[in-house]
């Protein structure tokens, strides 16, 4: 739809333009925010973290994304009309407003402040720092060829809030599954931003697949051995067996795969490791919640 079209649209259409504001249509990006609030819960509980705050942090990963998702759409409405894939996001194709996308943001951030309400004073004051990071990803991209960094701060604050839900502490351990987590971003949002490259490099946006040029497939795989060294050594901060550390052979494996698609050197298959790469915490998750209970059993 033109931007400059006024035709009022149907409940149901105007319920759908938001859905796709809110990519609740591409679930991935709620997934990749999950799994590692879900690790700090697990690793914070030292097991099953409790139905209210696994409640919260669920409905909370799907407002901050979705939050997520129209602050960068609003961000990017002067951009996204002249990138083929992005063109017809609501905003840029005239079927949500500007500001009512803003406000919407708001409501969204209002909403999962109201859950973290339910939690302790230090994860409320920690929630604050959420939407700070939420607020300012979009943004970087104009400023800095590491927007990628931003968005893995943005969702890895998740990870100290998850502590602090669980054990009312931060402790020092929390920061290193952080940092683990910010460099899965950096993996997985370098092999997003591959097949935006093109329509980036001419609109003047900057990302890691730009300033990793002809290396990036190289790059993504140093980021990759990093993460896999900092997750063997969570396994040993947090006195996790057999169970977990097989399941980081299976990340070694996914990791193949995601590498062996880069490869190909075909943007469309950079996109395909990117959504695959949700097993990832997926199965971290799983070798996690396994060990623990096998440990609670005197099994493992």
């Amino acid at each position: 739809m033109n931007p400059t079209n006024t035709t009022p649209l149907s409940f149901k259409q105007t319920l759908w333009a938001y859905i796709q504001l809110m990519r609740l249509n591409r679930p991935v990006g709620i997934y990749l925010v999950l799994w590692p609030a879900l690790w700090a819960l697990w690793l914070g509980a030292g097991g099953f973290p409790g139905w209210l705050i696994l409640s919260v942090f669920v409905s909370g990963a799907v407002l901050m994304r979705s939050a997520g998702c129209v602050i960068n759409d609003y961000a990017d409405r002067h951009f996204d009309g002249h990138v083929a894939r992005t063109c017809q996001r609501p905003i840029a194709a005239g079927l949500i407003k500007p500001k009512s996308a803003l406000v919407f943001f708001l409501i969204l951030c209002l909403i999962a402040f109201g859950l973290v309400l339910l939690l302790n004073p230090l994860t409320i004051s920690l929630s604050l720092g959420a939407v700070l990071l939420a607020a300012l990803y979009p943004f970087m991209k104009r400023f800095t060829y590491w927007p990628q960094a931003f968005l893995g701060a943005a969702f890895a604050w998740a990870v100290p809030m998850g502590f602090a839900a669980t054990a009312n502490a931060v402790p020092w351990q929390a920061w290193p599954i952080f940092i683990i987590t910010l460099i899965w971003a950096l993996i997985y949002d370098t092999a997003y931003a591959i097949g935006d490259k093109e329509d980036d490099l001419k609109i003047g946006v900057k990302s890691t697949a730009i300033l990793f040029g002809e290396r990036v497939q190289a790059v993504i795989g140093v980021f990759q051995i990093l993460m896999l060294l900092g997750l063997i050594w969570i396994g040993h901060l947090f006195a996790l067996g057999w169970v977990y550390h097989l399941s980081l052979g299976a990340v070694a494996g996914l990791f193949l795969y995601h590498q062996k698609l880069l490869g190909l050197n075909q943007p469309s298959m950079a996109f395909k490791a990117f959504l695959n790469n949700h097993w990832v915490g997926f199965v971290v998750l799983l070798g996690i919640a396994f060990d623990q209970n096998l440990q609670s059993l005197g099994v493992n």
